[in-house]
Formats: structure tokens, C-alpha cells, sequence
């Protein structure tokens, strides 16, 4: 399937910008979502991301089989932030996971059957003042408080993951990145970190 016939497949209302591309090797049309960004769909396809500190979030309505993942870099939103028009920004923990669900039940989805897959916040950004343990702790509480249930998990360890979600089926292709990446990861989380309370979000962030 060429990138056109990949681009054609219908999106949900509000993702069209999205790009895709089609993946030999999955067999899927494929979606790469960056810091700060969210995406669903009810096609067969697959969401991708890489995670270093962060936390991507696959979740889904099982039964309506509509579903996507978000990913977000810090847990909740600096009171100092010189930017009073990001309060909805979707690059912090609370609003990223909002979006999400709510998006998943505006197309359908229901509480009842929400199944919740967390991943990521590797410590890989030493000295930063223990970013994924923050965002282990955000997600957490987030969870209880909202009474959300975690179907899977895997959060935390030293090494950053590559993540390939479809929300039709659920399944999630982790990838345990060596040290070779880690350097490239620290770097650009360094870079976004930041940015985060100066900038808008850069359309074009890329941790691959």
C-alpha cells in the first residue's frame, strides 16, 4: 500500500492531520504520535511512540473497539507558567488523559468497558528531578481517583520503550530500547523540558 492509499483510510474527525504511513512489517497503517500528543481511532491500525520519562496511555472501549493512545511529559501544570492559555495542554498528565477518554466516549465508548494499558517513565533523565517516579506517582492517583482499573502495566526500570498500539484489538508491541538510544532520548526530553513552560508545543517533536 503506497502512502497515498495509507492517508486515505478514513479518520476520525479532528485526527485527519495525522499523518500515516503503511508498515510492511506490521502490515498496518501506522500513526506516530510525539510529547503532547493524543490520537484515536476505530480503524485497524497501529499508534506508535517512543517513551523515555514519559507515559503513553493505550486505552480503548473493548466493545465498540474505538480506542488511542496519548503522551505526555509531566504530570500536572506549573502554577508559574507564562503561557495561562496552555491550562488545556495536552503535554500535561491531568489534561492529556481527560482528552483521551473523553474523545474515546464522545465516539461511543463507555466506561464500563474501558480497558486502561500503561506504559513508560523510565528513569533516563538523571539529575531532573525524578521525572518518571513523578509520573508513575500522577498516573497512579489519577487511576484511583477517577476509579479507573489498569488492565497492564509497565512503568519505570532504567531504559527508555518504543510502544506499538492497536486500539481495534488492544494489543501492544513493547520494545525495551538498548543504551545506544538513550543518549538521543536524554537529549530531546532535556530539550522539552525546557521548552515546556516558555513554548507552545512544536508540531514536530520527534523522539525516534
Amino acid at each position: 500500500m503506497s502512502l497515498t492509499a495509507a492517508q486515505s483510510q478514513t479518520a476520525i474527525r479532528g485526527f485527519e492531520h495525522y499523518k500515516k504511513f503503511f508498515d510492511n512489517s506490521l502490515k498496518a497503517n501506522v500513526v506516530k504520535i510525539s510529547p503532547g500528543d493524543y490520537y484515536i481511532t476505530d480503524q485497524q491500525e497501529i499508534i506508535t511512540t517512543v517513551l523515555g520519562s514519559c507515559i503513553s496511555a493505550c486505552v480503548r472501549d473493548k466493545r465498540m473497539k474505538i480506542g488511542g493512545m496519548n503522551h505526555f511529559m509531566i504530570p500536572v501544570k506549573c502554577p508559574h507558567t507564562s503561557h495561562p492559555e496552555q491550562d488545556m495542554d495536552t503535554r500535561y498528565g491531568t489534561y492529556a488523559m481527560e482528552h483521551l477518554i473523553n474523545d474515546i466516549y464522545k465516539h461511543g465508548g463507555s466506561r464500563r468497558n474501558l480497558e486502561i494499558k500503561l506504559f513508560g517513565a523510565g528513569n533516563v533523565l538523571v539529575g531532573s528531578g525524578d521525572v518518571g517516579v513523578k509520573n508513575i506517582k500522577f498516573i497512579y492517583d489519577f487511576m484511583r481517583v477517577e476509579g479507573y482499573k489498569i488492565t497492564s502495566e509497565d512503568l519505570g526500570g532504567d531504559f527508555p520503550r518504543k510502544i506499538n498500539y492497536c486500539p481495534m484489538t488492544g494489543k501492544v508491541m513493547m520494545k525495551r530500547l538498548v543504551s545506544a538510544n538513550i543518549a538521543d532520548i536524554q537529549l530531546q526530553e532535556r530539550k522539552l523540558q525546557n521548552q515546556v513552560e516558555s513554548t507552545p508545543v512544536a508540531g514536530e517533536i520527534d523522539l525516534f
